[in-house]
């Protein structure tokens, strides 16, 4: 099987390319950074193709051959110095990513959206099908949901896409926007980030990045056209998260609680200075927002269709330390 994987560079773009390519599949990784396409260079089995997923005739040239798509690319930061650089790349990237396999140019399309579309919970998991109780906070989950109605549209013309749902994906690899829990823990580690957002309350999904990554294969393989399907892992709030860092690395750190108003304040600062003089913020008030809510998930469905099994936060947070180890050994 050949594959067309679309924001290749990225945390989970550069690890389907290795897991297809040492499966023995043939990828076409389309990129646009040449700095940021490097890794995969020497990557056997990888075949790279610079282009754009909005420029027509270069997302054909990569697809040519294909049997399949990874639809992976995303514009995920907090702040766009254009905002419509969310619609334009997350919607209208993904309309022309479904109009491949709508034209016969590929077969199966499975795109990567969020599980920051899905409902918080209220005291239960959350999964697929739990109607959203507030509504979408930021401008990228705005069009992540915008994307998958129109990916709903295309299926019901007999497209065949399938949906995955990514949690807080962490673990070895790129230290980039979309590996943000990573960075989290390494900065931690180091003693540089001493902050539990509220009061540490606040509920989220993690998903390892060996998993995510699983999940998107499985997906291609035994995935139902139009599904949507929640990769994640386990649950936990952030006090948690961080006591189970202690255990593992053997570190003690004080945390220091941060209401929410003051994290508001900040983030509107720092929007404000971004709208001034370009520089992106940290955090926007619509993503501080989101601490007011736990995001506990279920991924139920992925495991009864798809044969999902995710580890347990324990073993990925204890792979990640040491990968983060070696890094700085």
């Amino acid at each position: 099987m050949r594959v067309l994987v679309t924001g290749s560079t990225g945390f989970i773009g550069q690890a389907l390319c290795r897991r297809l390519a040492a499966a023995g599949r043939e990828v076409h990784a389309l990129y646009r950074s040449e700095s940021k396409a490097a890794p995969l260079r020497h990557v056997e089995g990888v075949r790279l193709f610079r282009g754009d997923i909005l420029e027509r005739k270069s997302l054909e040239a990569a697809a040519e051959g294909c049997d399949a798509v990874l639809h992976v690319a995303a514009y995920a930061k907090p702040w766009a110095p254009d905002p419509q650089t969310f619609h334009r790349i997350n919607v209208e990237g993904a309309h022309r990513v479904f109009q491949l396999a709508r034209a016969g140019l590929v077969g199966r399309v499975v795109f990567t959206s969020t599980a920051g579309v899905i409902s918080p919970s209220d005291g239960t998991p959350s999964d697929e099908s739990t109607p959203r109780r507030i509504p979408l906070s930021t401008d990228y989950e705005r069009s992540k949901a915008e994307a998958e109605a129109l990916a709903r549209r295309f299926v019901e013309q007999g497209t065949d896409i399938v949906i995955v749902n990514p949690t807080r994906v962490y673990g070895p690899g790129l230290l980039s926007d979309s590996n943000g829990v990573t960075r989290m823990v390494k900065l931690w580690m180091e003693g540089k980030f001493r902050f539990l957002p509220g009061d540490g309350s606040s509920v989220g999904n993690y998903v390892f990045i060996d998993d995510a990554v699983e999940g998107h294969l499985l997906a291609l393989e035994k995935g139902k056209t139009g599904e949507r399907y929640i990769l994640g892992g386990a649950n936990a709030s952030f006090r948690e998260f961080f006591q189970l860092l202690e255990r593992l690395s053997g570190k003690r750190r004080r945390m220091f609680p941060l209401p929410i108003p003051v994290m508001h304040l900040a983030a509107r600062m720092m929007e404000w200075r971004a709208n001034l003089l370009g520089t992106p913020p940290l955090l926007t008030p619509p993503w501080v927002q989101k601490y007011l809510y736990h995001w506990e998930l279920s991924v139920e469905k992925a495991r009864r269709e798809l044969g999902y099994e995710p580890l347990p936060l324990e073993e990925g947070l204890r792979r990640t330390i040491h990968w983060l180890q070696t890094q700085t050994d």
